[in-house]
């Protein structure tokens, strides 16, 4: 559903994006993770046709985003981290107004509206104007507006952006809904956001693409193998021994004694395999009570920290 290929981008001396390319697919719901001004918004804009690239290319739904760009505008629902709204217009009048710029007929329009309605949740505000509206409804109306033409792909800019907890919550919700049948790319600064709305996540610093992946999979390839946490009781040096001969450990060490022969161990897992069952198999080959065996995987938060602390090269 999106392809890009090479994207670069500067404002004089600064260099916004550098060469960035990668693909999404229909129905993926993927997050564009950095600090700020590492270049997300600057990528979204290129891709809405919002800024030219200076170098690369990239499709939406099949368009060129420079010579087809009036095609690609008809297939993406924006929304900006401010959304454009009309704030004396009533929250009718402006998602018909939005509608009708989008080229649907009056009966469309009718349909879509009531549609937005009912999938933004707008049904308490609708005879109200959005200046009335509090920070979470004029952040729903936005997508309202976002998606009132039925666009194939939304590209949402920092979706959440100053909303109290409770509206954190909705709108990630209608996020996940929405993702179930459209293409969704979504910037943020907020891990939790990733965690919580995205299949995938694409995490850029200084410009440039470092990492790409599901959460899992990025955890797994920074720390290089995940680690288990084993509670047994037995003889500790016996334990130890067979416990570092298990296949699938690569290293291990006590961090905790406690009492009465138990001993809690951190076992390093070579990456991509799972021992646990040979672990368990072995103390019960033994009959050495296990009474903990735990996987704890880095989160995303230490791949992303890991990823963007790096001095610039």
């Amino acid at each position: 559903m999106i392809q890009v290929n090479s994207l670069s981008k500067s404002f004089g001396p600064t260099i916004a994006v550098q060469n960035v390319s990668f693909d999404i697919q229909r129905r993926e719901v993927v997050g564009l993770l950095g600090l700020n001004g590492a270049g997300k918004t600057t990528t979204m804009r290129m891709l809405t046709c919002y800024l030219p690239p200076d170098h690369g290319t990239a499709k939406v739904a099949g368009f060129d985003i420079e010579t087809q760009s009036i095609e690609v505008r008809r297939k993406i629902g924006y929304l900006p981290e401010s959304a454009p709204l009309y704030t004396e217009m009533g929250v009718l009048d402006y998602l018909d107004f939005i509608a009708e710029v989008r080229g649907l007929s009056r009966p469309q329009r009718r349909q879509r509206i009531q549609a937005m309605v009912e999938t933004c949740g707008l049904g308490d505000v609708v005879k109200k104007d959005i200046g009335e509206l509090s920070k979470g409804y004029r952040q729903r109306v936005g997508l309202a507006q976002t998606l009132i033409h039925d666009p194939d792909v939304l590209v949402l800019d920092e979706p959440t952006s100053g909303l109290d907890p409770n509206q954190i919550i909705h709108i990630r919700e209608l996020i996940r809904d929405i993702g179930r049948v459209k293409t969704v790319i979504l910037s943020t600064h907020i891990m939790q956001e990733v965690n919580a709305t995205c299949s995938r996540v694409i995490i850029i610093d200084r410009g440039k693409i470092v990492a790409d992946g599901t959460p899992n999979e990025l955890a797994s390839r920074v720390t290089g193998g995940d680690r288990i946490y084993v509670t047994v009781r037995g003889p500790q040096e016996e334990v130890e021994g067979r416990l570092a001969n298990v296949n699938g450990v690569k290293a291990l060490r006590a961090v905790e004694n406690l009492g009465e022969g138990r001993v809690r161990y951190e076992v390093r897992v070579v990456q991509g395999d799972d021992p646990a069952e040979r672990i368990f198999q072995m103390a019960v080959d033994h009959r050495w009570p296990l009474s903990e065996i735990r996987a704890d995987a880095s989160s995303l938060e230490d791949v992303f920290v890991r990823l963007t602390q790096s001095d610039p090269t």
